[in-house]
């Protein structure tokens, strides 16, 4: 039995855990050094947890004996699938997921290059990563790669995407912090949301491309907290709470200067973000729309109430350890869905059990939406139909 137990589930975040040389090969071969030594690679390579013997680790006959033992015990490198191809097929079988978006690990955020006044290398980066999610997905239909694109530049942007899409990707991911030179709803992104709409994929922010804590927060004056991944990155419970921050102040922009009602059938996901902010920020934007509607035209012309719209074309991704069920309550039922967040550690070792504790209570349409519905709308074309509700699932 796998662990979905036979159930539709569709995984809406897991992870690749690449290993240090996973872009040179799809790097433009005259801008490889040039990012080799750049500061943000640099620090990206003492982040990615010393995968060391990796490679050999999984290649081991003892290792393989124990993968479904261990399918969601091993975390990060250890993880079966983490990074060789092959191996992630059989891994998805153990699961039992219908379909799973898959994102990076070690390119998160892009480097930092979007900050630094270097768009060629910036684009450059996000071009290697979408060739190389592409090709690794491409070994099974059910893999769904998620393409970076930068919006630091309009015509690069442009140009981001349309490679992504035609390299097969099925879902743009864009950082949910703010571009240094321009707002996120700037009409001269709209080329990227148009090619999105038109191939019926959907655009994602997720954690990484989020602004990060202010490190001052952690000077008290009290000893040192302990780091939550045991790494050097000291991530701790302050610094978990700005993580929505930047995607409530970026979506709140989208909606209401019109980028929702310019394409409506465009789809957006905030992925691993979590979720309880949710119905708060839904309520809040209603009530800033209500506030200075007389005085702005922009609201005026929304075609439904900035909570509606969330509704409509909004879906998010809450943390196992968040009550879903308070948040499907609260949001609506068309909103939440279900992700592992495999192979990252914080994803823990039974997110089902969790969620399904959680969503005691709803009805049993709202979990079928939360587990399988509510990504499907979202995906779109991204999701091959013969993947949506397998017969076989449903006869179950």
């Amino acid at each position: 039995m796998t662990y979905a137990q036979g159930r539709l589930i569709h995984d809406a975040d897991s992870h690749l855990m690449e290993l240090d040389d996973c872009l040179d090969p799809y790097f433009d071969p005259g801008l490889l050094a040039r990012f080799h030594a750049s500061p943000g690679y640099r620090a990206a390579l003492a982040r990615n947890l010393r995968p060391g013997r990796s490679r050999e680790a999984h290649a081991d006959p003892a290792f393989r004996q124990g993968v479904a033992a261990n399918l969601m015990l091993r975390k990060n490198h250890e993880a079966h699938g983490a990074f060789i191809p092959a191996d992630r097929p059989h891994a998805l079988d153990l699961m039992g997921f219908t379909s799973q978006l898959v994102f990076t690990t070690f390119c998160l955020g892009n480097f930092g290059l979007d900050s630094a006044d270097d768009p060629t290398l910036a684009y450059a980066a996000a071009q290697a990563h979408n060739r190389m999610m592409t090709d690794f997905c491409s070994v099974d239909r059910r893999l769904l790669a998620t393409a970076f694109v930068p919006l630091q530049d309009f015509a690069l942007a442009d140009r981001c995407a349309k490679e992504a899409i035609r390299l097969g990707a099925k879902a743009l991911m864009v950082p949910s912090s703010c571009p240094r030179h321009h707002g996120p709803s700037h009409v001269g992104l709209d080329a990227v949301w148009a090619q999105a709409q038109e191939a019926g994929i959907p655009v994602l922010f997720h954690v990484g491309g989020e602004d990060k804590l202010n490190p001052v927060y952690k000077q008290n004056g009290l000893p040192a907290v302990p780091d939550f991944h045991g790494g050097d990155d000291n991530f701790t419970a302050v610094s978990y709470m700005p993580i929505p921050n930047a995607v409530m102040q970026t979506l709140a922009t989208l909606i209401f200067d019109g980028v929702f009602d310019r394409f409506p059938r465009l789809k957006w996901g905030a992925i691993e973000l979590g979720a309880s902010w949710l119905p708060g920020w839904m309520r809040a934007m209603d009530s800033a729309a209500m506030a200075f509607m007389r005085n702005e035209t922009r609201l005026q012309n929304l075609s439904a109430k900035p909570s509606e719209l969330v509704q409509r074309q909004l879906r998010v991704t809450p943390y196992p350890h968040e009550d879903a069920g308070w948040i499907v309550a609260q949001a609506g039922p068309d909103v939440a869905l279900f992700s592992s967040d495999y192979p990252h550690v914080e994803g823990g070792r039974h997110p089902l059990k969790r969620f399904d504790e959680s969503l005691q209570g709803c009805s049993p349409g709202a979990v079928q939406r939360f587990y399988s519905g509510n990504f499907i709308d979202l995906m779109g074309n991204g999701l091959a139909p013969e993947l949506r509700r397998p017969a076989s699932l449903l006869a179950a």
